[in-house]
């Protein structure tokens, strides 16, 4: 499900429909996430004894048991980790309405756009010179991001549209318009062996067990399991390259980025990647529309 969709749930009781409200989700969401009543009255700046009726109340009218309570522990039902999945997508929607309603209401019109730093640098440039250049064009605000970022960004409404890129960016439950398809390359050390080869497959790519393949975080911050380090931004991998602690698979067009003591080997089996623009599928910006106009022409 996309992150701008909202899913409003229903149960019947005693022979009328009861909607769930968007209070009784944020506590269970807060207590699911800390398996604590105690941790998530805090963090809800409330009293435990009111959470706990409020969450028996949410169990009774849904008619079903969401948590298992004991004297040691809290844990989630099956039950309880679908609504908490729910549950974090429909306030996540919620908060971006939110945003964007207090954004169209602002004296002064704007579009904020996200990307990656570092990626589509050329494209993003003749992109802004090109909507500059249109007599309706508003201010951009450029929002430039960790990877996963401008995605999560895009979703809970801090950002207008986002430049993603495919597959490493989900484009689920956004409108797209593809705007560039590249190749990938692995960047290692000028110094490295296999610097000169014409070319490697994946398969010998992952067999690098001298140079690592970097792991970054998750969208909840965590890291996957993995011999590689754990990298943040296009700057730390880099550095890591040059030092001989990792390799990366990147977009082609990250060459003209790197730095003499770096090496580029093409990666034909590796998955194209694909520019796309992206934004919310209920937009009715124009200031949206006329940038995403400016985009494809491009």
């Amino acid at each position: 499900m996309g992150g701008d969709t909202v899913r409003v749930l229903f149960v019947v009781s005693a022979g009328y429909d009861d909607m769930v409200e968007t209070r009784e989700l944020r506590y269970f969401v807060a207590v699911a996430e800390e398996l604590h009543f105690g941790r998530a009255a805090q963090r809800l700046a409330m009293a435990q004894p009111p959470l706990s009726r409020a969450i028996q109340q949410l169990e009774r009218r849904l008619g079903v048991v969401l948590l298992h309570r004991t004297a040691r522990a809290v844990t989630l039902t099956e039950a309880g980790s679908v609504l908490l999945r729910e549950a974090r997508v429909v306030l996540e929607a919620v908060e971006a309405a939110e945003r964007r309603t207090r954004r169209a209401a602002a004296d002064r019109p704007g579009v904020v756009l996200a990307t990656k730093a570092g990626a589509s640098s050329e494209l993003l440039s003749k992109l802004l010179d090109a909507y500059a250049a249109d007599p309706c064009a508003v201010a951009v605000e450029v929002v430039l991001c960790g990877p996963g970022e401008p995605e999560s960004l895009l979703r809970n409404g801090r950002a207008d549209v986002a430049l993603l890129h495919r597959p490493y960016d989900s484009t689920a439950g956004f409108d797209t318009e593809d705007l560039h398809t590249e190749q990938q390359v692995v960047v290692l050390p000028a110094g490295h062996p296999l610097a000169n080869r014409p070319h490697m497959s994946m398969a010998e790519v992952n067999a690098l067990t001298d140079l690592p393949l970097p792991r970054w975080p998750r969208r909840d911050g965590s890291y996957p399991d993995g011999p590689g380090p754990q990298v943040r931004d296009y700057t730390q991998l880099t550095q890591l390259i040059t030092l001989g602690r990792a390799c990366a698979v990147m977009p082609e067009s990250l060459r003209a980025q790197l730095r003499d003591d770096h090496a580029i080997v093409p990666v034909p089996d590796a998955p194209a990647v694909t520019t796309v623009i992206a934004w919310p599928p209920h937009s009715r910006s124009k200031a949206v529309a006329d940038l995403v106009r400016t985009a494809t022409r491009l």
